[in-house]
């Protein structure tokens, strides 16, 4: 019910003298109380106009849709059989807004008593005659996505819902005929869809029956085809992608977490329309409060470079991660057709990862003092740990060389023996350290990093130490052990900037000295060991691997140039030199000079 406060007494001047009378303001008090208790009948009894205060009384709750109204008088000032009362009027309106304002309403005295005289001011003082209230919604415009470099990536769209009614395809004919007809339209945009279970669903309801969704352009194209007995569309408010090519499969996941997101604050305004309908002026103007863009640390630089990359031959399934080493910011993920038919590989796809894991190997015999870059290591063609013959490729020898030698050329003997003197935990430890073993729930994206047994047995040790044993990683996790080397720590991974990144599991870290000592190794594997290929593409630091498994082997690249670490994996892809050339075309395809930094 309505407040009504006295502030003032009121004042009356007859004659010079002045005295004090409370009708005027009782008056006044008991029709604020009914009007604001919305009872529209004894409120406009207490006016001289019954029946066109009613009337406008009903317009003022229903053209504002209140939900409230509470007011308190004011000064009061009377002359004769004449008076004015100062109101407050404070409506409660939808979405807990609120609206205040002062009024005027005046009185007349009659041998009845005082009465209020009627207007449209009594209600609001620049409310017209014949006029009404109307509140009107301020939408905020929708939140953009944007990647790192500047651009957006999502926009504010709209998607056509497909619906379907069954009394409307009853009325017109079959619901089975309808249904049938709506599944094979659509069965392109989702092959999973039941005409059994749409009919069923749609008959246990009184309302259109929601379908799917698809893109406006899709539906132009659909619209004859659609012209099914019982099928409604509408349109709705969505997040598009401005280009469709841009990471596709990432921002529907990226969608899924920031779609409830950026929406905004509706704004708000109260106008008086005139009776032809036109909006006359406005009474109260609360402009929308846009939600904050999102951003993400994708760069359409990487990311577009990083997918023409892959995109070069579709024989194989090919993915490719870039992280920025000093943030854990995720800068491109990108895979070819072929690889997104099996899903997102290239952050939760596991594979052994070959040589590229003598990385972890190395780092973890220099942590234990077994080896440094110089410290002369035998890499025979073959060595013999326990009943396990372990060979190099093509089974060649180079003798006792420096451990970066051995590196560089990918001796499968010389780091097989190191992980063979190493405890059951130091490659699992290391690995750690080095990004890969633990779970990161990165908002955004689906991720797996990899997992490194804890091992006691010495032949499954020494196949892990040269990553052919039980050792798996995903190109994420790979690239998260790039990113250590150039970092001197293992970053955090993140999609969504200002949406934590979560980590379960140990997270070790790994002494200043390894990553110095591993750089160095890393630059050797492209100035003259096995990936030269990559070579004219600037200061590359990396490893290469071929992993075997029944029938073949995987092709890996993994390192860093400048503040972009990576790693390629070319699904069956053999020779270690695919993954390279995938590599070294993501480099050319970058604006000159992208993500290296600028000289002290």
């Amino acid at each position: 019910m309505v407040g009504v406060t006295t502030a003032a007494a009121i004042a009356i001047g007859i004659s010079g003298c002045s005295t004090v009378d409370d009708g005027p303001r009782t008056a006044v008090e008991q029709f604020l109380s009914a009007f604001g208790s919305r009872d529209m009948g004894a409120a406009a009894a207490l006016t001289d106009s019954p029946s066109d205060a009613k009337t406008g009384l009903t317009a003022a709750w229903d053209g504002l849709s209140a939900t409230t109204l509470s007011a308190s008088t004011g000064r009061a000032r009377v002359t004769g059989d004449t008076a004015e009362i100062d109101v407050i009027y404070k409506w409660g309106l939808p979405r807990d807004r609120e609206w205040s304002y002062p009024a005027t309403i005046r009185l007349g005295r009659s041998d009845t008593g005082w009465a209020v005289r009627w207007t449209t001011t009594d209600i609001h003082p620049d409310l017209g005659a014949n006029q009404r209230l109307s509140l009107r919604s301020l939408a905020a415009p929708r939140a953009t996505v944007n990647e790192s470099d500047g651009s957006e990536v999502m926009v504010n769209g709209s998607v056509i819902g497909i619906n379907f009614d069954a009394r409307k395809a009853a009325e017109s004919g079959s619901v089975a005929d309808s249904v049938t007809r709506l599944v094979d339209v659509l069965r392109r945009y989702d092959p999973k869809l039941s005409a059994q279970a749409i009919a069923e669903g749609a008959t246990a309801t009184d309302s259109p029956y929601p379908i799917t969704r698809i893109s406006e352009r899709d539906f132009d194209q659909l619209r004859d085809q659609l012209a099914i007995p019982g099928v409604v569309t509408n349109e709705q408010a969505e997040l598009v992608p401005k280009d469709p090519t841009f990471a596709p499969a990432l921002l529907q996941q990226v969608k899924k977490v920031v779609n409830s997101e950026v929406d905004g604050r509706s704004g708000w305004r109260v106008v008086t329309v005139n009776p032809n309908g036109l909006d006359a002026d406005v009474l109260a103007d609360h402009d929308p409060d846009p939600a904050p863009a999102v951003s993400l640390s994708l760069s359409r630089a990487v990311q577009n470079a990083a997918q023409r990359a892959v995109d070069a031959t579709n024989r194989f399934q090919i993915a490719m991660v870039v992280v920025q080493p000093s943030t854990g910011k995720i800068l491109g993920v990108a895979q070819n057709p072929a690889a997104d038919r099996q899903g997102p590989i290239a952050t939760t796809g596991l594979y052994p990862p070959g040589s590229t894991f003598k990385m972890v190997t190395a780092a973890a015999a220099i942590s234990r003092n077994l080896a440094h870059p110089d410290t002369l290591v035998p890499c025979p063609g073959e060595i013999e740990i326990g009943p396990r013959l372990v060979p190099n490729y093509n089974r060649f020898s180079l003798g006792t060389v420096p451990m970066l030698e051995a590196f560089a050329n990918s001796c499968n003997t010389t780091f097989a023996s190191l992980a063979s003197r190493m405890g059951p935990s130091d490659l699992a430890h290391t690995a750690a350290a080095m990004g890969v073993g633990q779970q990161y729930t990165i908002p955004g994206i689906d991720a797996v990093s990899g997992s490194v047994p804890i091992d006691a047995e010495l032949v499954a040790r020494s196949e892990d130490g040269f990553g052919q044993g039980k050792v798996l990683v995903s190109p994420l996790g790979l690239s998260l052990v790039a990113a250590t080397v150039a970092n001197g720590k293992a970053p955090v991974p993140q999609l969504i900037l200002g949406k934590k990144t979560t980590v379960a599991g140990p997270t070790p870290a790994l002494p200043p000295e390894v990553v110095t000592q591993l750089r160095p190794m890393m630059r050797a594997v492209v100035t003259g060991g096995t990936a030269t290929v990559i070579a004219g593409q600037g200061d590359v630091l990396g490893k290469t691997g071929e992993a075997e498994f029944a029938g073949g082997s995987h092709a890996w690249f993994a390192g860093y140039r400048g503040d972009m670490a990576f790693a390629t994996l070319v699904v069956g892809g053999g020779d270690s030199n695919n993954a390279v050339a995938v590599t070294r075309d993501f480099f050319a395809g970058l604006p000159p000079g992208y993500g290296i930094p600028a000289a002290p």
